[in-house]
């Protein structure tokens, strides 16, 4: 382990009380293979009462850090095994993942969490009858739970592209739109689908306790948009050498008061240290924004000529600067560009500037992908499968985690807003081509790994 001087947290009290520096989440992976059983009720009450007593303590643990180093810690959540293997034994249908959602929920509500994470299948290479059956809940359980969120990854770069659950996925997206159409469709808020997808993420929607992690594992996401913004303001005009430097210094900062918080949170709870996650994480709020991040770098707005080279280097110098600070920098690590929760971003939407178009392109070089981006509540099933398979393509052959997290927000169209509230923010309904992919989509199998894929 690191040893960290609090002499390094102070250094950064100007951060958190001027520039938005935030531990943006403590989360506890909670492994749940060991509560298998062949009863719905028996594996309900199981994954129950682990979650409830393992995480008993997660949440004031939290605050006490927070308020013996002065940290802001933003969010306490858990993520879990995904659930597809959870409960495999003992759902044979929808209506049975159903029961184990709400099991889930209940036990985070218990503990006091956020959000919990892990309502997921990984697909890459097909479905079995119980990924199948998560994912044709997943409408009815984001509809009747709170805090639950699901993730599915229908592909990599090792095993290509299951174009079966693409298209199975543009159908429970617009169901799930539907469930929760009274509150601009939210549910989708918190449904991410995935290519290349990490199994130590802390950040929801997409976070699950993956297969090869200990039992219990504590991750922390660190976000500090404002914190580089601001360094950067100091050096305007300066050279690309400068502006690395800068970037990699600042990361460096951030990184060392998340890599204290999660030993910190590891030792009090008796559990192991996994990774700190460095993604620039923007919220709604004022001064936390990636968006104002690329235009202090000289660029008028997001979405300008030059963005997706600015981001480019912005989220290779966050990870260069983070991987000196910390042996354990894992997770996504980077910049995200939810469009909905970066009031830069937002902006740039309402202006034109940010086409989902232009959006694609900059997940070539971003940590994650298309996020929390809201778009006609009559976008077709297959229009929707389209964006996914496209997104996912970026991320099989370029050996990155992409994700898509599109809100089909029924009843709204180009023009109107799309209101989530919180840490989800708000969004302009943005325009989707009209041209006709259903013949593409309707093909049945796989596309094959590209030959980057076959390393070995």
């Amino acid at each position: 382990m690191i040893h960290i001087d609090i002499n390094e947290v102070r250094e950064t009290n100007l951060m958190i009380e001027k520039e938005n520096l935030d531990v943006r989440t403590i989360t506890l992976g909670i492994g749940l293979t060991d509560c298998a059983d062949e009863d719905v009720k028996r594996l309900c009450d199981k994954v129950y009462d682990k979650i409830t007593t393992r995480a008993e303590k997660l949440v004031a643990t939290g605050e006490e850090i927070g308020k013996e180093f002065g940290i802001p810690i933003v969010n306490k959540r858990i993520s879990v095994t995904p659930a597809a293997l959870v409960g495999a034994g003992a759902c044979k249908t929808p209506d049975d993942f159903v029961l184990l959602a709400k099991a889930l929920d209940r036990a985070a509500h218990e503990v006091g969490v956020n959000f919990l994470g892990g309502y997921s299948a990984l697909v890459e290479m097909g479905m079995t009858p119980a990924d199948e059956a998560l994912i044709r809940s997943i409408p009815v359980a984001l509809s009747e739970t709170e805090v639950l969120c699901s993730s599915v990854c229908v592909g990599s770069t090792k095993a290509g592209i299951d174009m079966d659950a693409v298209r199975l996925m543009g159908e429970v997206i617009r169901e799930t739109a539907y469930k929760t159409a009274d509150k601009d469709s939210i549910g989708c808020a918190k449904l991410v689908v995935f290519c290349n997808a990490v199994d130590d993420n802390p950040f929801m929607a997409g976070a699950f306790h993956g297969v090869t992690q200990p039992d219990l594992v504590i991750n922390v996401g660190v976000s500090g948009p404002g914190v580089v913004k601001t360094a950067l303001e100091q050096i305007r005009g300066a050279s690309f050498d400068v502006l690395c430097e800068t970037i990699k210094k600042t990361a460096f900062q951030v990184t060392r008061v998340g890599q204290l918080v999660a030993s910190e949170a590891a030792a009090r709870l008796g559990v192991p240290f996994g990774i700190v996650d460095l993604s620039l994480a923007p919220t709604p709020a004022v001064g936390d924004s990636v968006a104002d991040i690329l235009c202090e770098m000289g660029l008028t707005e997001a979405g300008a000529p030059g963005t997706t080279a600015a981001l480019a280097l912005l989220n290779d110098q966050v990870k260069k600067g983070g991987l000196m600070a910390s042996s354990s920098v894992g997770g996504l690590s980077g910049a995200f560009i939810p469009v909905s929760e970066d009031q830069g971003m937002i902006a740039a939407a309402r202006s034109g500037a940010l086409s989902i178009e232009k959006l694609e392109a900059m997940t070539s070089v971003c940590s994650v992908g298309l996020d929390m981006i809201a778009i006609p509540g009559d976008t077709s099933a297959a229009r929707i499968s389209g964006i996914i398979a496209d997104e996912m393509a970026i991320g099989m052959i370029n050996g990155k985690t992409t994700a898509a997290r599109l809100i089909p927000v029924i009843g709204k169209g180009v023009g109107d807003e799309a209101e989530f509230g919180g840490l989800l923010g708000s969004a302009p309904i943005i325009p989707v081509s009209k041209a006709d992919c259903s013949d593409f989509i309707a093909r049945t199998g796989r596309i094959p790994r590209p030959v980057t894929g076959f390393r070995n």
